[in-house]
């Protein structure tokens, strides 16, 4: 009867232990992983796809990776659609962007004001040459 009582709590402990582990997930957690671009413009400018064809973005809850012609790593915060992005390693070492991010589906738009003066209102870079633009599909 006492091992009876073990099968019967095990269950329960298990499923705590689940639910705990899933509430300590990041809340962004669904932006994990990596991402190659499929479009990407600038200033309204369609970048060709020879541009971007081999970069990578990698995220990992509040740290990235970018792989274009070198490899910038950094951080990032966010917040109700926008992101903030901090680069501490690589061409953009101590630098700040702003950005506007939606995720639908397998699909990350995000549009980057390069000043990081603001954030970005709309994904509309036309007649303005500091947005710059990049749509990610999920690997």
């Amino acid at each position: 009867m006492k091992n009876l009582h073990y099968y019967l709590i095990l269950p329960v402990f298990i499923l705590i232990i689940g639910c705990t582990a899933t509430q300590n997930r990041h809340p962004y957690s669904q932006l994990n992983g990596s991402w190659t671009p499929v479009k990407q413009e600038m200033g309204g400018k369609e970048l060709p796809e020879n541009y971007f064809r081999t970069q990578k973005l990698i995220i990992q809850d509040t740290v990235y990776s970018l792989t274009a012609e070198s490899v910038d790593t950094g951080t990032l915060t966010y917040k109700n659609g926008q992101m903030d992005i901090y680069g501490k390693e690589g061409v953009n070492k101590n630098k700040h962007f702003t950005a506007l991010y939606k995720l639908e589906g397998k699909q990350l738009t995000i549009v980057y004001n390069l000043k990081g003066d603001s954030y970005p209102s709309t994904f509309e870079t036309k007649s303005k040459p500091a947005l710059f633009l990049s749509v990610y599909q999920k690997d």
